[in-house]
Formats: C-alpha cells, structure tokens, sequence
C-alpha cells in the first residue's frame, strides 16, 4: 500500500483536506497498523511511542500514532513503557505517552517499573526532550486519567517541553484519539519540516492484523453451550459458556479476553420508564427511549453527573444528604446495592427525557478471560463467567453482562462478541519453561486455556496450578479436566485452597507459602509465574506472597527481593490478568 494523501505542510493545523485524509487513514488502519520495534525512516527525525496498557487499547492507539508519524515520513518506535530504561529515555529527543489507567488510578502493570524510576530523585533530566500523552480511562472512576497526567505532568518537572496538549479519553476513546493523533503529526510536521518525508512515497507498516470485529461493529456469535459449573448448593453461580464463530474469521489465542456487548435488563428498563413516567417511544439520539435504554445507555451504575444534580436538584432526598456531608467514603458505602432506578424512586426529581440520558453513560461491553485454547477449540470461544446477582437497597439486582449471558440469550441466539488481544498473557514461548498459574474462581480461566495449549503443543515444561474457593463440595470447577490433566501428567502440580471448608480459612497465597521453597526453585529454573482474578485483595495478597518466598527462600533481604521480584516483571516472567 502506498499513501496518496497531500502532502503535510510545515504550518499546522490541517487543512479540512488534510486532516480528512489522516482521519479516514487512522479509522482504516487494520492490517496496516505500526507494530514493529525498529525505526525505518526516511528522516532524521524518530518518534518513539512508548504504551502503557492493561487490556490493549492503549496498546492499538499506540500503533495508530507510530502508522500516522511513519505515513508523515517520520521514524517511530513502539515500545512498552516498562522497556525504558532511564538511559535509553534519556536520549530520546521526541517522545509520545500512551497509556491506560487500571483500577483507582494506579498504572498498568507494564508501566509500574517506568513509574517508580521516572518519579524517583535519581530520574534524568530531559531538557533536550519534546513529549505528548495520550490518557486513557474511565470516568466512572475517581482516578480518571491519572497513570496519563502524572507522566505528563513528570516529563514536564524533568525539563521536557510539551509540544501538544494532553488529552484524557474516556471508555469511547477511538475519536479523540484520532483527532489527538493528528494534531499531534500536524504539530511534528510544523516543528521539523525538513525531516518530514512525502507520504505519497512513503508505505505504511504492516504489523499484526486486526480483526473487522470489535466494540463498534461485535460479531453476532450464537451462544451454543450455556452449562452450570458450580453446585446449586454453592453460594456461587458460575458458568461455562461456549461461543460459536462460524464463518466469522474471528481467530484468537490463549490468555486473550473476548469483549461481550450486553443488553440491558427488559424488565429493568420498563421499570425505569415507569419510574419517569414517560412514554417509551419517546424520543432519543438512539431512537426509542424503550430500545436506547435496553441497547446503548449504562442503566445500573449511575454516573457522577447524574448523582450530582439528583442531588442538587432534591437536596432533602436521602441522597441529597449524604452527598452534603462531602465523605466519599459515606456515599460509597450508601451507593452500594443501588442503581439509577432505586436513586429516582428515593427523589422527587423528574427531568425531560433528553436532560436524563444527557446524564447516562454509554452501556459498555465487559471483557471475559477466554478459558479455551484455539488448538482445542478452534470454532468455539469458552468463557468462565459467574453471574452476579445480589440483594440490593430495594429489591434484587443483577450483574448486566453476567445474567444477559445466564437468562436472556436463549439457546441457538447470538450476543455481539470481540477478541481483545491480550499479547502480554501468553504461555511462554519455549515450552521447555516451567508455568506457575495463580487463578482462584473464575480466576482459572485462562489457566484452562494454558493447560489446553500446553497439551496441544505437547509441551515438555512443568505446570503447577493453584485453584481454590469457598468449598470443595460446590465449587471445584472444572474438576474432572483438572484432575485428568494431573493424571495424564500435563500438570505436574496442583494445590489447592478451598478456604471455608475447615475452621481456619486457607487461599491460594496460604498454599503458596507452604510450598515457599519449590515455588522458588521453580522461579529460579526459569518459571513464568502468572496470576489472574480478583485485583482488590487476592492479587495483592499474592504478591506479597511472592515477594516473601523470594526474601525468605532467596536469602536476600527486602529490597533485594523487591528487586528480584521487578526483574521477573521486566523479563515478562510475572505477568497478570487482574480485574
């Protein structure tokens, strides 16, 4: 492919013109995407592109950016922000941040090391450097943005010149960061343009190819096996669920996640119109109120936008009050186990239907573990999903994926389904390497998928699994494969850590440290050590876990283990799928 598009001038902003062609060119990237870690260039001038992401969308806006600067005839590297080293960061001359925010505002795993050295004393000055950031998030969250403006506001406190305006993306980030994206080429060809090349003669790299299928335009894959896992006595309701990709061209490897777009609850939205007291054909820049609430607005958790005026505009509610006492952590708790509809049935307030859906956030899909292996499923995507129901304030709620998926897709009925790449998850290359797998629950999916892929291969390196939960009796899921794996020797290892059946409770990380020194020297002949599940409480305690059998069984003392601990991280050794 060679680009034709007018050539970009030295003056920025964009013509009309212009900046059409670079749009349309960022929408249509795909196959064409900038995955590769050299600089071709035709210039002096090299952007390096460094990505912070958790589940990969920082990592596609990422390539985006390096297509656009190698179209622009510039050179572009991309590389992982926990890849940089001080030094090498140092002697970069034009540097682009992209990168996610996972959890409260915390960094994404592959930029935890680059934080802690950017932001300690001993950090490089980078006056020689010019810098952007792309941020990614949720505004859902109270860390909206952060990983994204505390690396922004660093590079500046290190003498680095911001040469275009930080933008913070929310959940539907594709537009603003095309649009950023261009601004950002516009910006570099107007600093330097005698090292901007022609892109009429420039062609685009090829990188990894992306599917046509994705969160705007989901594959309408039939739901062929919907079957319970756990035991009708257990306090849980898990699932195993497989989808079928017919003629989709959909492919997909083990440790990636599937994205699921849900509907809402019917019952839920008739209830919510009632509640207004509207007419459910109104009107609704999605159409029918009836059909926008079920297909495209967020209706369980409330926006911060809505909370604020419910409670500005009924200041004597329940609500009202507590939002006045100014604790988030009050409001938190009195937020729990209620939705919007419990929030318009405890206030006075009723607004026009446009003013309310002003005040909704787009239904967002949820992103699944995949718990199969294309070598032992390659027509049918496996997902290990419990389904969250619970009492709520008024009534009972249920999770908006997890029971659109349990009770409202019927069998031989489709839901709109996409892979999201998760490149960082993957079994080790050499399968010689030994894999140590932490996923207590539903946490065990991908490690399903580990074991299916490690079989299918027929892999020589070690596999040692820790699996737990609540009991044995109900809630070993997945237990005959498991066992049969044991016996077959595909897993070498399994403990396992069912923590309420005895008077003292017992979890993965307890049995990791019974085990503290093989689980070492393990680690020590080279294991990768993964952990997927819970991310608020079980993959911390996890870590803390490893890093005390590293300091007791490694002799070394706190930093020492700390450090040996980072340098799993950097070798892409110990690697995580937390939610």
């Amino acid at each position: 492919m060679t680009l034709t598009a007018p050539f970009l001038p030295a003056d920025a902003p964009f013509s009309p013109e212009q900046r059409a062609w670079l749009m349309g060119f960022l929408s249509g990237l795909g196959a064409h995407a900038a995955a590769t870690d050299s600089a071709e260039t035709s210039s002096g001038l090299t952007v390096d592109v460094l990505v912070g992401t958790q589940t990969g969308n920082a990592e596609y806006a990422g390539e985006d950016v390096a297509a656009a600067a190698r179209a622009a005839g510039f050179g572009a590297n991309l590389t992982a922000l926990d890849d940089v080293s001080m030094e090498r960061l140092a002697a970069m001359t034009t540097i682009v941040v992209v990168t996610s925010t996972y959890g409260e505002g915390e960094m994404p795993d592959n930029a935890e090391l680059f934080w802690e050295a950017l932001a300690s004393e001993t950090a490089p000055r980078l006056e020689s450097a010019r810098f952007a950031v792309l941020a990614l998030g949720d505004s859902g969250y109270d860390g909206f943005c952060q990983a994204g403006k505390l690396i922004d506001t660093r590079l500046e406190q290190l003498g680095a010149e911001r040469f275009e305006a930080r933008v913070d993306c929310d959940v539907d980030y594709e537009d603003a960061a095309a649009e950023w994206t261009a601004n950002v080429i516009a910006r570099l060809v107007a600093l330097a343009p005698d090292q901007a090349g022609s892109p009429a003669s420039v062609a685009a790299p090829v990188g990894r190819a992306r599917s046509p299928w994705n969160r705007k335009t989901p594959f309408g894959a039939e739901l062929a096996v919907n079957r319970l896992l756990s035991s009708p006595t257990s306090a849980k309701e898990i699932r195993h669920l497989e989808f079928a990709l017919a003629e989709s061209g959909i492919e997909y490897a083990a440790g990636d996640a599937l994205g699921v777009v849900p509907r809402n609850d019917p019952a839920l939205v008739a209830a919510l119109i009632e509640a207004l007291g509207v007419d459910a054909g109104e009107a609704t820049p999605h159409g029918e109120l009836r059909d926008a609430l079920v297909e495209a607005y967020e209706i369980r958790t409330p926006s911060k936008e809505l909370i604020a005026r419910l409670a500005d505009d009924d200041p004597e509610s329940e609500l009202g009050q507590v939002v006045a006492l100014g604790q988030k952590e009050t409001l938190e708790a009195w937020l729990w186990g209620r939705d919007i509809l419990d929030l318009l049935l405890g206030t006075r307030v009723r607004w026009p239907i446009g003013e309310f859906v002003e005040l909704l956030r787009p239904l967002q899909h949820r992103a699944y573990s995949i718990s199969s292996s294309p070598l032992a499923s390659p027509d049918r995507i496996h997902l290990t999903v419990a389904s969250v129901r619970f009492d709520g304030a008024h009534r009972r709620h249920g999770g908006v994926a997890s029971t659109f998926l349990a009770d409202r897709v019927g069998a031989g009925e489709t839901a709109g389904v996409f892979v999201s790449p998760n490149t960082a998850f993957r079994v080790p290359a050499d399968d010689a390497v030994p894999m140590i797998m932490v996923g207590p629950g539903t946490g065990v999916a991908p490690f399903r998928a580990f074991l299916q892929e490690r079989a299918g291969r027929g892999a020589r390196g070690r596999n040692w699994l820790f699996f737990g939960d609540q009991h044995r009796s109900s809630d070993y899921i997945y237990e005959e494969e498991l066992e049969t794996y044991r016996q077959d020797g595909v897993l070498d290892r399994l403990d396992l850590a069912f923590s309420r059946d005895q008077a003292e409770k017992v979890y993965v990380q307890s049995r990791m440290a019974e085990s503290g020194a093989d689980l070492f020297a393990w680690l020590e002949d080279g294991a990768h050590f993964y952990v997927c599940g819970d991310a608020s409480r079980m993959a911390k305690d996890v870590d803390d876990a490893l890093h005390a059998i590293v300091e007791v069984h490694g002799g070394l003392d706190h930093d020492g283990a700390t450090e040996y601990v980072n340098t799993l991280k950097r070798e892409k050794r110990y690697v995580r799928d937390v939610y």
